[in-house]
């Protein structure tokens, strides 16, 4: 995690991941015995208990529309583009009673408690640079996901720290379509005004649009390629259009 520019606030956040901590008990219990389903309820519950507890100390008002398109059945991968730190709250919050866990890049785990809480929660580091470790992220991210848990995956790789979006990295569907999961394409605005805008918290209204999934089982290489231009522009025209929209309410 890239140092916050304010002091006071990076302290803040990372005092809420270390409070999570207290909430792990349940987690570790259904993991060491087994229970899959159990897991991935306590991770639900504390997850989004910790996120509701973060969007009313930094004042986000995060508004979702399209959870009917979750699906029901559980080992889906959320594709969504990714603004600010507060991408994270605001999924947890969206998935609402939904387990999650990130693909987030290695470096992080060297980060005190927010490494461990990545695992936690099911979720995965990636090496850059490295061709290997990468394929094998993304088989054990497949893995995970064929056994019923389900992941984030930012395609842009970082950032954006504003409003735009940038482009997708190549390969970032990889684990999606070897888990032969359904995509679920998610459009996130607003987040940025958190902390990236101004280096430090402010109030900030964030959406999350949560579009139809798209299956990827059964599909040629052919159409896989043609899945993912889809997702892609799907997530861009909708954040366009919201966009769009603030300036002509403005």
């Amino acid at each position: 995690m890239s140092r916050l520019r304010n002091l006071p606030d990076g302290i803040r956040l990372m005092h809420t991941i270390i409070h999570f901590n207290f909430y792990s008990r349940g987690i570790e219990k259904a993991r060491a015995e087994g229970d899959a389903v159990k897991e991935r309820e306590e991770i639900a519950s504390s997850t989004l208990i910790w996120a509701k507890d973060v969007a009313e100390k930094f004042r986000m008002d995060i508004r979702v529309t399209g959870r009917e398109n979750i699906p029901d059945k559980d080992g889906f991968v959320f594709i969504s583009n990714h603004q600010g730190y507060a991408d994270i709250i605001a999924m947890f919050i969206a998935a609402e009673g939904r387990q999650i866990g990130f693909i987030a890049k290695n470096t992080l785990e060297k980060v005190p408690y927010f490494g461990k809480w990545i695992r936690m929660i099911r979720g995965l580091y990636i090496q850059r640079g490295s061709a290997k470790e990468a394929l094998k992220s993304i088989s054990d991210g497949a893995s995970l996901v064929k056994n019923g848990y389900n992941l984030v995956i930012f395609p842009e790789g970082t950032r954006s720290r504003g409003p735009e979006m940038g482009p997708f990295k190549p390969g970032s569907f990889k684990l999606a379509t070897k888990a032969k999961a359904p995509i679920v394409p998610v459009t996130i605005n607003g987040s940025y005004h958190v902390f990236e805008e101004k280096g430090y918290a402010q109030p900030s209204v964030i959406s999350v649009t949560i579009h139809p999934p798209v299956e990827t089982r059964d599909l040629s290489r052919r159409d896989l390629s043609g899945v993912e231009a889809a997702v892609e522009e799907t997530i861009r025209s909708a954040l366009k259009q919201e966009q769009e929209n603030e300036h002509g309410q403005k």
